[in-house]
């Protein structure tokens, strides 16, 4: 037996009724062709000056370990320490 919510599909005169409150709110905008061609399209989190690169590297298990026992925000930790030891290193 699931336990899945049943998805109710309205009827056409369920769906008919639904769209005469629609049209009869006066609220309701409802944009042409060309209204919605000059929208410009928002969202999403803003772009960052410096973005993080996602990529694939292989480290240590026991390093990874040590990392991720400190909790959430281990990768962030990790950034840093590397960051940390371009402060006083050369990386070649």
């Amino acid at each position: 037996m699931s336990n899945k919510p049943k998805l109710h599909i309205p009827t056409p005169e369920e769906d008919a009724a639904i769209q005469r409150g629609i049209d009869a709110d006066p609220d309701t905008f409802v944009p042409s062709d060309a209204q919605f061609a000059q929208m410009k399209r928002r969202g999403g989190r803003p772009k960052l000056e410096h973005p993080k690169i996602a990529m694939t590297v292989r480290y240590d298990a026991d390093i990874i370990e040590r990392f991720r026992t400190t909790g959430e925000g281990w990768q962030t930790r990790m950034n840093n320490a590397l960051r940390e030891w371009l402060d006083t290193h050369s990386p070649a």
